[in-house]
């Protein structure tokens, strides 16, 4: 039995040891991914951009084609089957305004950093013309919004006509202690297409203006039309209902802002609508506006764009040889 009983033990070790196996097996085979990002490198961290579009590639044909990193400097580069995990590998970055890097690593399931270094063209050049300095870097851009216009105003007044100490009798319409006979006027107001009311102001201004009660006061909402209605249960009375007329019209409003400058780099963060992004500043002497436009060209700077996933934007310039910028 003791023997039975240690044959049966070995089976299922056996079988735990053959499992165990398997999904190792399976886990070494599982392609591997290799994920990462490409920045500047600088000793200030703060000076660490992303680089974009920059080609990455795995050397002796371990991979089937290069990739480019995205706006955020990420890449990802998924390696054949055949390839191990602690295999050495070496990925190569290219990009035309940078120094090329290889890095030598070996395959793993971890974060690959790569940081390349900008090639300085003529700076030689650079070095015998006058600097030029820009100064007090503003943003300007606009943004589409409903703004509201005064147009105009309206005035109408109306009557409550009535009789003084007439006993209600249950009648229809009685005082609201229900003593008196009573009368509900009422007046409207409409503003017409496109346009609405504001500040609407309902107030008695003639008669026995105690002895009534507003009974509807809708018309502080605004709106194209206004509505009010009041109970009076004493003589005449007489109400004025006043508001000013506003249009509304979708217009530009124009935003500034002030870049983060780090080195020869600004940087800025826009909202997803905004429109006509240009930059503005001192030169020479005379406050001059760059327009950005579509293809973000300026004179002095080179500029990248980039989208979070919010749709809101992140610019990048950094400034061309020859410029620099006011401390």
């Amino acid at each position: 039995m003791k023997l039975k009983g240690k044959y049966w033990l070995w089976i299922v070790l056996a079988g735990v040891l053959a499992t165990a196996g398997f999904f190792v097996y399976r886990y070494e085979r599982r392609p591997l991914t290799i994920t990462g990002a490409v920045t500047i490198e600088d000793a200030d961290f703060r000076k660490q951009l992303p680089i974009a579009d920059a080609e990455v590639f795995v050397d002796n044909g371990l991979a089937a084609a290069p990739v480019r990193s995205n706006s955020s400097g990420f890449f990802s580069l998924r390696l054949f089957k055949k390839v191990r995990r602690g295999q050495p590998i070496t990925l190569r970055f290219r990009h035309p305004g940078y120094q090329p890097l290889d890095l030598k690593d070996t395959a793993a399931d971890k974060l690959y950093i790569a940081q390349m270094v900008p090639i300085r063209l003529n700076t030689k050049a650079a070095a015998n013309k006058p600097v030029v300095i820009i100064g007090n870097v503003r943003v300007r851009y606009s943004i589409k919004a409903l703004r509201s216009m005064n147009v105009g105003s309206a005035v109408k007044t109306f009557a409550i006509e009535n009789k003084a100490n007439v006993p209600c009798d249950d009648g229809p319409i009685c005082s609201p202690d229900g003593k008196w006979r009573a009368a509900i006027g009422s007046v409207s107001l409409d503003a017409g297409l496109g346009q609405e009311f504001h500040n609407a102001r309902l107030s008695c201004i003639a008669g026995p203006c105690p002895f009534t009660r507003v009974e509807s006061d809708n018309f502080f909402t605004g709106g194209q039309t206004i509505t009010a209605s009041v109970r009076n249960w004493s003589d005449t009375a007489m109400y004025l209902l006043e508001a000013e007329v506003a249009h509304s019209m979708v217009s530009q409003i124009d935003h500034q802002s002030y870049p983060v400058i780090f080195g020869p780099t600004l940087n800025f963060t826009l909202p997803a609508e905004a429109e006509g992004v240009s930059l503005e500043g001192d030169l020479g002497g005379e406050t001059i506006i760059f327009p950005l436009g579509p293809n973000l060209l300026l004179s002095w700077a080179d500029c990248t764009v980039a989208t979070n996933p919010d749709q809101t934007k992140v610019y990048r310039c950094e400034l061309k040889p020859g410029y620099q910028l006011q401390p």
